[in-house]
């Protein structure tokens, strides 16, 4: 029945007044006119979805029951209308609010189909539009929840459907998130919510994040490192930024203003003015060099003597800076912070073959002076600033290429996907060529170390019959035969490095074995009680001093004799013989071998040697851990991984000292009250008197395990003071040993390896099992 009729037949029986028809058929029009819309939405949702069936019936039962109460009510109002009205008061007051509601509820409904063209309010089973980056998770309960009328209607059973997600756990919270939500209509309570959605919702996607195992992937055979490459270039040092007014350059005793190149560069010697550096002449002497050639004629012919360069309130204006940083609050320290990480997350990732990759030093090195490692003869020179149009780019064809800064171009773009380089370019001291490469968590980069260990494990295999050759080639008729056999014993037997040419004056005076010069080395037939004995003392390389005392076999020892004969001091010892002759020479006994390759094979297999014989499976996981140090140093020896003691040693040794002596006292007092505690249990027998025992006992068992951690941690301390464990454990160890070894004894990998490490071996750790052999 339309809503015209039932307005007839209730004026007929009712006989209102006609102020109230008009408001009770303006009531009805109103009504009338929403049940149309209400019903054309239904038929549009039928042809859409099935399941709302239910929903359709449910909202006849509800129209038919409010045409029964229109209905009613007229012919009650006939007996005594005043009567009938205090008594239904109540529930016409109910009746009212409900209507409110339907109308709320379709006023919202036909608003939402005005804004999106057809929007139903859903369950979360007919949500499938989810953002990537949500993982699956459907959003919070808030931005689904049904309508007031829905929830109001007694008659209308709502049971949310049961979603399946990937991780069914969270799926099931988040359903009874979905139905508490249900019963709360405070704002506050879905705020909480939310944000409990959000901070969810930010851990499960750090969680969710894949790692790419490229390992399990097949590797390209065409000589491609990639097949598309994008970033957005490097990040350039600052521009400079000119000293404060009140800071003065003092030349021969007066005020002398610099212009903002000569200030520059004086900078740079001031920041290092209470540095050993500039004490050398050397030093000093390149920089004044470099320095008058970004002054002015005017400054040129004014600074003709460095030793009458005050640079002293510079130096205090850098210090007081220095110190300001160090003061900042915490609120400019997390603005610093912030800019950082949006610098890194514009410039730090590219995208390579689909895949986000890391980049490892995507900020280009700021300009100053050349230092070098112990006496370099280039120290003191400019380094000079770089710019854009220093700058080789390397990207895809189809990428979206670099911008260069404003007004400024590229010196090149390429395209070569042959290499794994992002940028280049050409320092000025020493013309060699820098590079931004990928992170050592790359795939790049963790191929390359694979491949490098797999080129090693191959060693393993034919090294007896290289051995025998060349002890074979150490009696041949040939001079460079037989210095190359003995070169590649060193090579092997001691892990020395080829040794590289260069050219004279470039560089620190270092060497490897092929560049070994006759001062380099001592014979002595017979030595502290054995025969044959080489003493090596040079600089290798970043001028680490290499020295050993070693006894060689008798045929070296008078081939090394031989090589001697008629040399001066500075001559060389393997005349015949250099790096690119011993490399040649490898290639043609192994596919892929170099001098390098022995030096990994030896640090690879020595640790696992050394961790067979050290390792005692009763130990606890302190002393596995030192035990695997030990075998680790071992290694750094051979390949003569030394440093320099920190300057804080002394005091951190010191500090160690005072908690093992601490501890040391908390043992004996626990242990006089354990024996004073079993004198009571003896005497009484009870209980009570039992358990303050095994409390005791325990409390001792406590202190002497954190004792023995504290003497555990001082050994290795002092033994590692000189030595670098770092460099071999991450270039010359194969990961794999030192994983099947954490597993084979149930060691943490976060106590071999730290969460950077971990991300670059993460190929080894997945690949590893307990029973690995190198």
């Amino acid at each position: 029945m339309s809503g015209d009729q039932r307005h007839k037949d209730s004026q007929i029986n009712s006989g209102c007044k006609a102020s109230d028809t008009h408001k009770h058929k303006d009531k009805h029009k109103d009504k009338e006119h929403r049940h149309k819309d209400h019903k054309k939405d239904k038929e549009r949702e039928k042809s859409k979805h099935s399941n709302s069936e239910h929903r359709e019936n449910s909202e006849k039962k509800q129209r038919d029951k409010e045409k029964e109460k229109d209905r009613e009510k007229p012919k009650r109002s006939d007996g005594g209308a005043e009567k009938h009205r205090e008594k239904h008061k109540d529930k016409d007051k109910d009746k009212k609010r409900r209507e409110d509601k339907i109308k709320s509820s379709h006023i919202d409904k036909t608003k939402k189909e005005k804004e999106n063209g057809y929007a139903r309010e859903t369950s979360p089973p007919d949500i499938k539009s989810e953002p990537e980056e949500d993982n699956g998770y459907f959003p919070s309960p808030k931005h689904n929840k049904t309508t007031k009328r829905e929830r109001d209607d007694e008659e209308f059973d709502y049971k949310p459907k049961k979603v399946k997600t990937e991780n069914d756990k969270k799926a099931k919270k988040r359903k009874q998130e979905y139905d508490d939500e249900e019963d709360l209509e405070d704002v506050k309570p879905k705020k909480k919510m939310k944000d409990k959605k959000g901070t969810e919702g930010k851990k499960s996607k750090k969680e969710g994040e894949e790692k790419w195992k490229w390992w399990e992937e097949e590797r390209s055979t065409d000589g491609s490192k990639w097949r598309f490459l994008e970033h957005k270039g490097p990040v350039f040092a600052p521009p400079y930024e000119p000293l404060p007014n009140n800071v003065k350059f003092y030349y021969d005793g007066k005020v002398m203003k610099l212009g903002a190149p000569a200030e520059e560069v004086a900078t740079f010697f001031a920041k290092m003015l209470d540095h050993e550096y500039t004490t050398k002449d050397i030093f000093r002497k390149n920089f004044f060099k470099d320095w008058r050639k970004e002054m002015t004629s005017e400054e040129k012919s004014k600074i003709s003597d460095l030793n009458k360069c005050n640079f002293s309130e510079m130096n205090e204006y850098f210090k007081t800076q220095s110190e300001a940083r160090k003061q900042m609050s915490k609120e400019e320290k997390l603005k610093i912070k912030e800019e950082n990480e949006r610098i890194l997350q514009e410039y730090g990732f590219c995208i390579m073959d689909n895949h986000k990759e890391r980049i490892g030093n995507f900020r280009i090195e700021p300009p100053g002076l050349f230092r070098g490692r112990g006496d370099h003869p280039k120290m003191g020179m400019l380094k000079r600033r770089i710019r854009s149009e220093d700058i080789i780019i390397n990207c895809s064809k189809d990428s979206k290429q670099p911008k260069p800064p404003a007004g400024r171009r590229w010196k090149e773009v390429r395209h070569d996907n042959k290499v794994t380089w992002l940028v280049s370019w050409t320092e000025n001291i020493q013309g060699s060529i820098k590079y931004i490469m990928l992170n050592p968590s790359s795939r790049i980069k963790g191929e390359k170390d694979w491949q490098k260990y797999e080129t090693a494990r191959r060693l393993k295999k034919c090294v007896d019959r290289l051995r025998a050759q060349y002890r074979d080639d150490w009696k041949s008729k040939e001079m460079r035969i037989r210095q190359r056999a003995v070169a590649l014993y060193f090579i092997d037997k001691l892990a020395l490095r080829a040794g590289n040419e260069k050219e004279e004056g470039e560089t620190a005076d270092t060497v490897g074995c092929c560049s070994l010069r006759v001062e380099h080395i001592k014979l002595y037939p017979k030595l502290d009680d054995q025969e044959y004995v080489v003493e090596f003392d040079f600089l290798g390389k970043d001028s680490i001093r290499y020295y050993n005392k070693i006894p060689v076999e008798k045929r070296v020892f008078k081939n090394l004799q031989l090589f001697l004969e008629n040399k001066q001091p500075e001559d060389d010892l393997f005349d015949r013989l250099n790096t690119s002759i011993l490399n040649k020479h490898l290639q043609e006994l192994m596919d892929g071998l170099t001098a390098k390759v022995f030096r990994t094979y030896n640090a690879s297999i020595t640790l696992q040697q050394q961790l067979k014989e050290l390792t005692c499976p009763d130990d606890s996981d302190p002393a596995k851990i030192l035990s695997y140090n030990r075998a680790n140093r071992a290694v750094a020896i051979l390949c003569n991984h030394q440093r320099a003691p920190p300057k804080t040693f002394e005091k951190s040794m010191q500090t160690l000292q005072t908690k093992i002596d601490d501890k040391q006292k908390q043992l004996s007092t626990a242990r006089k009250q354990l024996k004073t505690a079993k004198a009571d249990h003896k005497a009484s027998h009870d209980d009570k008197s039992k358990k303050t025992v095994e409390v005791k006992r325990k409390a001792v068992q406590r202190i002497e395990e954190q004792l023995m951690k504290l003497q555990v941690l001082a050994t290795d301390r002092e033994e590692n003071k000189q030595i670098a464990l770092g460099t071999s454990k991450l270039n010359y160890l194969d990961p794999r040993i030192s994983v099947a070894w954490c597993k084979k004894y149930s060691i943490p990998i976060e106590k071999i390896y730290n969460k950077t490490q971990r991300e670059k071996f993460a190929w080894a750790i997945d690949m590893a099992d307990d029973d690995y052999e190198f």
